[in-house]
């Protein structure tokens, strides 16, 4: 959970609660240039940690992402029921523009407008006065509408230097075990994540990323050539990578199709 150095309790303040650094960085600047005389109370990133800040801050608005590891977003919503004015923040327009329009409550969609933002903003404004909207019945249609929730991975926040910077997973050539840590290595560069290779492979969608070794992990989508090495062992070559990584006998079976 982040929060700024210093807070003032004279004006009106906000939770960010998003699990996207970049979405989060988003609304924050869109917010600073809107609403200067907001105080962001906090930014957190899961919906365990939303709720700790609904306690911890008392926050007259939340930017709440419906989905969201921990507790979702809707979960997160049951409990802040009354207890401060929400905007949802989605990336599934197709059922958010349906489900918003029947309830008191609002949304911007992702990647974020400032436009829209805008309109949120002035709505806030003037409900501040207001008691907080009833929060069960939007959150019943947001369920009813909501796509089913990923369990996998879409991203990850690594070291670089002495910043963090965010990977799609997408972007990833494979995962090498590093002692009791683990090497992403993406076609530009690699990153040392401190979680085991074990942990990330639970994280990852299997479909898309095969162990073909006991210390490697690869992306298919990011193989570009299947070699037969010394006594028919195979090797692949990731693109844009030059390296190549062996795959075991034991999983030697899930190259069959491409030898």
């Amino acid at each position: 959970m982040s929060m700024p150095p210093s807070i003032s309790t004279s004006m009106p303040g906000a939770v960010i609660a998003e699990d996207e650094p970049l979405v989060r960085r988003e609304i924050r600047d869109a917010l600073a240039e809107l609403w200067p005389q907001l105080n962001i109370l906090a930014e957190v990133g899961d919906g365990l940690e939303a709720v700790a800040a609904l306690e911890s801050f008392r926050p007259n608005v939340f930017f709440l992402d419906i989905q969201m590891p921990g507790l979702n977003g809707l979960e997160v919503a049951q409990r802040l029921n009354g207890q401060a004015h929400v905007v949802f923040v989605t990336a599934y327009d197709q059922y958010a523009v349906s489900a918003f329009e029947q309830g008191a409550l609002d949304y911007v969609l992702k990647p974020i407008s400032l436009a829209r933002m805008r309109l949120a903003v002035d709505r806030l404004r003037s409900r501040l006065s207001e008691p907080p909207a009833d929060l069960h019945r939007i959150a019943e249609l947001l369920r009813e509408f909501a796509p089913p929730e990923s369990k996998y991975l879409k991203w990850l926040t690594v070291p670089h230097g002495g910043e963090l910077r965010v990977v799609a997973v997408a972007e990833i050539s494979y995962l090498r075990a590093d002692q009791k840590y683990t090497t992403c290595v993406t076609p530009h560069g690699a990153f040392l994540l401190t979680s085991s290779l074990r942990q990330m492979k639970e994280k990852l969608d299997p479909q898309v990323f095969w162990q073909i070794h006991r210390s490697v992990v690869v992306n298919v989508g990011a193989i570009d050539r299947i070699y037969r090495g010394f006594r028919g062992a195979l090797e692949v070559k990731m693109k844009g990578r030059e390296e190549l990584l062996p795959v075991s006998a034991a999983h030697a079976h899930l190259f069959r199709e491409s030898k």
